[in-house]
């Protein structure tokens, strides 16, 4: 008897670890998760719009819509305050024990944007056991799998946040290293973006910032679907756009919602260090003219530009 309780307690050991280990895999099949969702670690944080959640959601998924986890309309990228994410985050029942797996719509690869910048607030605020559920709610209701319209009741947590510092940089930062030849600057926007053909209506100006190569956020997933290429299909990605390794990596876009999905697949699917993520983005960097900047077009064109958007 002590001989097969010894060989019983080395099993769920090992057992143990080994769930640990998949648990914190950054990417989810709706396979996997719905293995994973009756556990008592698991919570599942829908981010559509409240009107999707109630419509029908994975059950036992949480509400906290995508607009709670951005900054104010001039400047989205920008963090919610400190005391107003951690009340957030304890609401969900979320603590350090919790393994969070965050969920959108699946619409499409701008969609996932939407987790991948959750993950990374979640990451921000020193959380470990994160995961995103890989093409969405879409995924999930095309494999089958239940929904339901009842709205858990979590206890909420006494969460206190660590902030991870070395995942973010600040305008201040970027500044810093603009020109450094082992800093790469990451502009995760479509390339029209990135020429200065176009801009978001948070910038100032249309360009880029100096120095910054393109790397399409969409080049990380599956042609016409929401679903991220596998590791190894990442990494030949990695390897075809940014071939020369640097010291360290920052991604931005209009407002960190771009490049969050570019960071998460260097830093969590490729596993590059030292990737960070830049918030604010274009939506602050072009508010100052003396930051340094490329593909800007001559004032003429951006006068004839803001007159083709007033009179159409």
């Amino acid at each position: 008897m002590k001989f097969l309780s010894a060989r019983l307690g080395v099993f769920f050991l090992a057992f143990g670890a080994s769930a640990a280990a998949w648990s914190a895999q950054p990417l989810l099949t709706p396979a996997e998760l719905d293995a994973a969702r009756q556990q008592p670690a698991v919570r599942v944080i829908d981010i559509r719009p409240p009107d999707a959640y109630v419509a029908g959601h994975i059950p036992g998924a949480v509400s906290a819509p995508y607009a709670q986890w951005r900054g104010p309309a001039n400047n989205p990228g920008q963090l919610p305050p400190l005391d107003t994410l951690t009340q957030l985050v304890r609401s969900l029942g979320v603590d350090r024990g919790t393994h969070a797996v965050v969920v959108s719509s699946g619409a499409d690869g701008t969609d996932f944007g939407a987790s991948a910048r959750v993950y990374w607030t979640l990451k921000y605020l020193g959380l470990e056991n994160l995961s995103i559920l890989n093409g969405g709610v879409k995924a999930w209701a095309d494999a089958g799998l239940p929904q339901d319209q009842a709205a858990p009741t979590v206890a909420a947590t006494a969460f206190e946040p660590a902030l991870d510092d070395a995942i973010i940089a600040t305008t201040e930062q970027v500044a810093a290293q603009v020109g450094n030849p082992q800093v790469q600057l990451v502009d995760a926007r479509p390339l029209d973006f990135y020429l200065g053909k176009v801009k978001a209506p948070t910038a100032q100006v249309p360009g880029t910032i100096q120095g910054a190569v393109n790397v399409e956020n969409g080049r990380w997933f599956k042609p016409g679907t929401s679903i991220f290429v596998s590791a190894d299909e990442a990494r030949k990605i990695a390897a075809e756009l940014l071939p020369d390794a640097k010291s360290e990596t920052i991604s931005f876009c209009n407002t960190g919602h771009w490049a969050a999905t570019d960071w998460f697949a260097l830093s969590e699917i490729v596993g590059q260090k030292n990737v960070r993520l830049y918030p604010e983005s274009m939506a602050e960097w072009s508010q100052n003219p003396d930051l340094p900047m490329e593909h800007v077009p001559g004032r003429g064109s951006q006068i004839l530009d803001k007159l083709k958007g007033v009179f159409g």
